[in-house]
């Protein structure tokens, strides 16, 4: 470890968790991100996650939420997401590893003889190759922000808090900071703020080896100064190093809330940085605009897991983005596509003034969706498909407009005579479920004279992707009659990334995932057309000049496919 920490200049700030799960220790890395850079440091970030799966491609939304795409085609937690929409870092799959990543690759080097002559074991192997990956990321940034999966006292996380103890006496005290993020519940019977559980998580922690150096101390309200000053005392640390971390009204005010409680300036003044002092007047903008918008649409989500909005994160996120980006509120509506198909479209989605279809899989609420579609279309609702969203699209024009009844995807009927919706060539052998999908970054051309130039204003794009299945070419032209305009396609011309339907106010739907790369202060494209072609339908006077309009052309044009 000697010979790492001479070229190593960065220093290394690692946030835990303690008490609970869920309380944001995503988010507050993100923000402890955001305030760095707006000092003029250059950041990355890491996310170490506890579970022994090799990354979360093959979990259940409902259990582990969204997986998040990088550029690079890495399957990763959603907390990197929030790392990418509160930073400028660039992140890729050494970014975020797993114990089943840490463990795969030290039983291929046992294997194969690395280790002949040794008992592998987990201090020093696994510690080793932990570290080894936390300090793989640091490359030229000034700071690296790594967060722990998990909740201290949870046995999958002790190999993750060993390394990152060994780092500090690696490294040196003024170069690796400890953040702990924890509880502090109120009791409405004593009417109290209850600090014992942060005591307990901080002694916990100090069991492993680790003094917390800053506590961020979530709470429903702020701490009094005789809070802190307890916390401090019972906690053995500094008394400006408590940080009350109060629930806000969007999560884009939490980089704001951390300044005015000095967490930016404790945290360079324990790792002895010197920086500018922070510019964070587009932080301070974007929160008024997101505290008194103009105006305000509701948005319908026909989705899968409508249980579990973190399943939604990037997608709900966006919207969000799109609305900042239009001076509007975005008021999200989930709708679960299995209701769909029991009460009807019309009955759910009656009210919203806008209908997105996010991604998904498996054939489990697909004819609900495919209904939504329908309604969207023949009521002239703008509408906006992702993934499997525009799949759907694709199978409902086919079926309505196209003759083609029986039009389905082979993912849901793999016997059907026409599948519309086909598994993409290459992949017909495939055995494995991970990591074998068309993953991240894939280049696009883009029509001239199409909503989908209209909103990207360029003709080459790129955007993310994690699908198997694409658009049939065979049906193409019959799908180009009916009203389809393949508006995105890929430099070959031989998959479609985007359609929209010519005979309908705002009905575009795109083969990839433009929600992973919107920023709020940089919305994406497609987000923020939508919710302006949402904003113009809503200012019309009345739904049924909008139906009649979208209605008069749509014909049936029998298919010859």
């Amino acid at each position: 470890m000697t010979e790492h920490k001479k070229n190593i200049k960065t220093k290394f700030i690692f946030v835990t968790g303690g008490v609970v799960s869920s309380l944001g220790k995503g988010l507050a890395s993100a923000s402890i991100g955001a305030l760095l850079e707006a000092r003029g440091l250059t950041i990355t970030l890491q996310k170490l996650d506890p579970y022994i799966n090799v990354d979360p491609g093959t979990m259940s939304p409902f259990q582990h939420g969204e997986v998040f795409v990088t550029d690079d085609g890495a399957e990763t937690d959603l907390d990197l997401g929030h790392y990418e929409r509160f930073t400028n870092a660039k992140l890729t799959k050494r970014n975020n590893f797993t114990t089943g990543q840490v463990y795969d690759s030290i039983i291929t080097k046992e294997r194969r003889g690395d280790y002949l002559g040794y008992t592998v074991q987990v201090v020093p192997h696994v510690t080793d190759e932990i570290k080894g990956r936390i300090l793989g990321i640091a490359d030229n940034a000034d700071v690296a922000i790594i967060e722990i999966g998990g909740t201290v006292g949870d046995i999958e996380s002790l190999p993750f808090l060993e390394a990152i103890r060994q780092l500090r006496f690696d490294l040196g005290k003024e170069n690796v900071l400890y953040v702990h993020l924890t509880l502090l519940p109120y009791i409405a019977t004593a009417h109290e703020i209850k600090t014992k559980p942060t005591q307990h998580s901080v002694n916990k922690l100090r069991e492993i080896g680790i003094q917390a150096d800053i506590l961020l101390c979530r709470s429903d309200r702020p701490l009094t100064p005789e809070m802190k000053g307890k916390i401090a005392l019972f906690c053995n640390v500094d008394r400006d190093a408590v940080i009350s971390a109060e629930d806000v009204k969007n999560i884009y005010e939490v980089p704001l809330v951390f300044h005015r409680e000095g967490l930016d300036d404790k945290i360079v003044k324990l790792l002895n940085i010197w920086t500018r002092s922070p510019k964070l007047e587009a932080w301070e903008e974007m929160a008024r605009k997101a505290d008194d918008p103009r105006r305000e649409v509701a948005i319908g989500i026909v989705g899968k897991y409508i249980n579990t909005q973190d399943s939604y994160k990037s997608l709900h996120e966006s919207l969000t983005h799109g609305g900042l980006a239009n001076n509007c509120r975005v008021t999200l509506h989930y709708v679960d596509s299995e209701d769909v198909e029991k009460k009807g479209a019309p009955a759910l989605l009656k009210n919203v003034d806008g209908i997105l279809i996010p991604g998904g899989f498996g054939s489990r609420g697909i004819e609900g969706k495919i209904a939504a579609v329908r309604y969207a279309r023949e009521s002239g609702i703008p509408f906006f498909g992702i993934c499997l969203g525009m799949q759907v699209a694709i199978i409902e024009i086919a079926r309505s407009l196209c003759g083609i009844k029986d039009a389905n995807s082979s993912e849901f009927d793999p016997n059907g005579e026409n599948s519309v919706v086909d598994i993409m060539e290459g992949q017909k052998a495939v055995n494995a479920k991970g990591g074998t999908m068309r993953l991240g970054a894939y280049p696009c051309v883009i029509k001239k004279g199409t909503k989908a130039y209209q909103v990207y204003g360029a003709s080459e794009i790129s955007e993310r992707h994690r699908h198997r299945f694409e658009v049939n070419n065979r049906y193409r032209d019959a799908l180009a009659k009916a009203g389809v305009e393949f508006s995105g396609l890929s430099p070959d011309e031989s998959l479609v990334e985007i359609m929209e339907y010519r005979h309908h106010p705002w009905f575009v739907a795109c083969q990839f995932h433009p929600e992973f790369k919107s920023k709020p202060m940089q919305p994406h494209p497609l987000f923020r057309g939508f919710v302006k072609a949402v904003l113009t339908a809503k200012a019309e006077t009345g739904k049924g000049r909008r139906t009649a309009r979208a209605v008069k052309k749509a014909k049936t044009v029998p298919a010859e496919a």
